[in-house]
C-alpha cells in the first residue's frame, strides 16, 4: 500500500553550502566520545573506567531506570577519559582507538523469535536506535508499538538523503527490514515523493509513503500525523533507514558496526559532500583539512535542531549530518534601517524578498533578544500539524499538564518546533520549552 502526502505549510532555508553527492572514504581516527545527553530518557551509569580496554559494540553505559539498556563503544580501544560537569553531570567518555578495529561477537541465527530479536538488540547496545513516541526517547522494550516508521527522507538544510547514503547496504537493509517485521505488524517507509532509489521503492511486505512540500516534510513526526495519529496510550518506534542497514548487519555478522555515510555541508565546508565516518568520532581529525578557515560554528546534527559541538568536538552517535555555519560576530549600526538586499527575512522585513531565488550565508546571530512572548499568527504557516502551536507553548510555560495533553503534545518532538523558533519575533527557545513539557510529561506517566 502506498499514498501520496502533499505538506503545504513549511519552509526551505536557502542557505549557501548544500552538499554534492560525492562520497569521501572513511580514514582512521584517533579519538572517539559517547555523550549521554544524545540519549533523551537515559540516567546514565558507568560501565567502565579510566584505563579499560573495550571492543566496538561493548557496554560503556547503561541505563539506571532499565539496565537492559546499554549504550555500546563505536571503536576498540582505551577509555582515555571521563569528563563530567557541574553536579557531577556525566559529559563525555572519551575512547582512544585502536588501529585494528575488534568487536564484541552477539553470534549469527537466522531463525529468531520476538524476545530473542529485543535480548540480541538490547545486549549489543543497537536498541538505542530505536525512539519512541511519544515523548521522542529511547524505546522501552516492553511496549508494544502499534506500528514502527522508518524514515527514509530528509527535508532539513543540508539533510543526508537516505537512497544515496544506502547504496552498497541494499542487502543489509532488506535483512534489517526482515528483523523489524518481528517487532511489530505495521513497519512504515516514508521516502520522498521523487526520491529514485529501487532499494526503497521496492522494499517487499511493508507499507511505503511518499511526501512532498517544504521543511518539515520529512521530520517522522509530519509522517505519524498523517499515517497513522499517534493516541493517548498508544505507542510507537520510529527509526533511520540508515540505522535499518546496522541492524541488519548485527545479524548478518554478529557485530555492530555504527559506521554510517553522512552529509556535511554550510558555508564553512571547502567541499560540502558525503563523508564515511563512524559514530562518537573526533571532528577535529576528521574535518581539519575540510573546513574554511574562519571562525565557525560546528553542529552534529541539521542547523535547526543539531548540537552545537565546537571544533574540538565530537560527532554525535547518532548523527546523520554535521552542519558548518558562520559565527555570528559582527554587528551592523542601524541596520533594521538598511534595505537588506543581502539579509534573509521570513516577514519580508527587508527588500531581499524581491529576489526569493538568492541562497544566504546565514550565521547564528538571534538578530535580537528576547522578548515578550507575542502571538503574530506566523507560527501557523510554517507549522503543518492540527495543532495550536501558541496556546501549546504557552501550557508548557505554564506547567499545565491537562492542557498540554488536549492541545496535542504527544504528536509531537523539539524538532517540530524548529522552524517556529528560527521566525520568532519574541526570539524564544521553543525547542527547549518542548523539551521540558514532554519531560514533566514523561516525569508525572512513569
Amino acid at each position: 500500500m502506498s499514498k501520496k502526502y502533499t505538506i503545504r505549510k513549511g519552509l526551505n532555508l536557502p542557505l549557501f553550502g548544500e552538499p554534492i553527492k560525492e562520497l569521501k572514504p572513511s580514514k582512521f581516527v584517533s579519538n572517539y566520545a559517547i555523550r549521554p545527553s544524545e540519549f533523551i530518557g537515559l540516567k546514565p551509569k558507568l560501565a567502565v573506567k579510566v584505563g579499560d580496554k573495550v571492543k566496538a559494540g561493548q557496554a560503556i553505559l547503561f541505563d539506571k531506570k532499565n539496565e537492559r539498556i546499554k549504550i555500546p563503544s563505536p571503536i576498540s580501544g582505551e577509555i582515555s577519559a571521563i569528563q563530567r560537569g557541574p553536579k557531577r553531570r556525566l559529559d563525555q567518555i572519551v575512547i582512544r582507538a585502536n588501529e585494528k578495529c575488534e568487536y564484541l561477537n552477539f553470534g549469527v541465527k537466522t531463525a529468531l523469535k520476538k524476545d530473542e530479536i529485543k535480548n540480541k538488540l538490547l545486549e549489543s547496545g543497537a536498541w538505542t536506535l530505536l525512539k519512541m513516541r511519544p515523548y521522542g526517547c529511547l524505546a522501552n522494550p516492553d511496549d508494544s508499538p502499534k506500528a514502527i516508521f522508518i524514515n527514509g527522507m530528509g527535508s532539513d538544510p543540508f539533510a543526508s538523503k537516505p537512497g544515496f547514503s544506502l547504496k552498497g547496504k541494499e542487502e543489509l537493509f532488506s535483512r534489517g527490514l526482515e528483523v523489524l517485521k518481528q517487532l511489530s505488524d505495521r513497519i512504515i517507509l516514508s521516502i520522498a515523493q521523487d526520491e529514485n532509489s529501487d532499494l526503497l521503492n521496492n522494499a517487499n511486505d511493508i507499507e511505503i509513503h511518499r511526501f512532498s512540500g517544504p521543511h518539515p516534510s520529512g521530520n517522522t513526526s509530519v509522517h505519524i500525523s498523517r499515517v497513522a495519529p499517534l493516541n493517548k496510550g498508544e505507542v510507537i518506534w520510529t527509526i533511520a533507514a540508515q540505522d535499518v542497514a546496522i541492524i541488519g548487519k548485527l545479524f548478518e555478522l554478529g557485530e555492530l558496526h555504527l559506521d554510517r555515510t553522512i552529509a556535511a555541508g554550510g558555508s564553512g565546508m571547502k567541499n560540502p559532500q558525503y563523508y564515511e565516518v563512524r559514530g562518537g568520532q573526533s571532528m577535529k581529525t576528521f574535518f581539519s583539512e575540510e573546513t574554511n578557515k574562519g571562525n565557525y560554528r560546528f553542529i552534529s546534527g541539521s542547523v535547526l535542531s543539531g548540537e552545537s559541538i565546537g571544533k574540538e568536538g565530537y560527532i554525535g552517535l547518532l548523527a546523520k549530518q554535521v552542519s558548518v555555519i558562520p559565527e555570528g560576530e559582527n554587528t551592523d549600526f542601524l541596520g533594521w534601517v538598511l534595505p537588506g538586499f543581502d539579509k534573509y527575512s521570513f516577514s519580508k522585513a527587508y527588500f531581499s524578498w524581491l529576489f526569493p531565488n538568492r541562497k544566504y550565508n546565514l550565521t547564528t546571530k538571534l538578530n535580537g533578544e528576547e522578548r515578550a512572548f507575542v502571538v503574530t499568527g506566523q507560527y501557523d504557516k510554517v507549522f503543518p500539524f492540527d495543532i495550536l502551536p501558541n496556546q501549546l507553548l504557552k501550557s508548557i510555560w505554564a506547567e499545565d499538564i491537562e492542557k498540554m495533553e488536549e492541545l496535542g503534545i504527544y504528536e509531537i518532538i523539539p524538532e517540530d518546533f524548529a522552524l517556529c523558533e528560527v521566525i520568532c519575533t519574541s526570539k524564544q527557545p521553543l525547542q527547549e520549552m518542548v523539551r521540558k513539557g514532554l519531560d514533566i510529561l514523561y516525569n508525572e506517566m512513569n
